[in-house]
């Protein structure tokens, strides 16, 4: 019996998209608001899926418990109150927008969480926008 779970996360993170090789005209032009040299943040809200056969004998597909602490640890407290662009080395060279962002959650949950699961990853920036991953 394939099934999935979800699980869902929260963080408050800053971060300024900007492309150097770029005029500082040119990115306000393209990012707008997020392009503030004085950063800007948001409150993102992270939907962790796991999908696959359940357990027979516990009845589970994996354990919301063991779940939560994977994700607070790995990821909450990597990005919350963080300066993205300054803080986090996954970002150094590449802006952390919203799709990069929800890219790396979900790279990074992969290297923690058996691959028999299949992991989706969904990462709202506002109540308004989110992204998907895998897509």
């Amino acid at each position: 019996m394939r099934v999935s779970i979800y699980r869902l996360a929260h963080f408050n993170a800053a971060h300024r998209l900007h492309n150097d090789h770029w005029s500082d005209e040119k990115n306000k032009e393209v990012f707008g608001k997020c392009n503030n040299p004085n950063y800007h943040g948001h409150n993102y809200d992270v939907e962790v899926r796991l999908t696959g056969e359940l357990d027979p004998e516990t009845g589970y597909l994996f354990d919301l418990g063991v779940l939560k602490e994977i994700i607070k640890e790995h990821i909450e407290d990597r990005y919350d109150h963080k300066n993205l662009n300054l803080e986090c080395p996954e970002f150094k060279e590449v802006n952390p927008s919203a799709e990069l962002i929800c890219f790396n959650i979900h790279k990074i949950l992969r290297e923690v969480i058996d691959e028999k699961f299949e992991i989706g990853v969904k990462l709202w920036e506002t109540p308004r926008n989110y992204v998907m991953y895998p897509a």
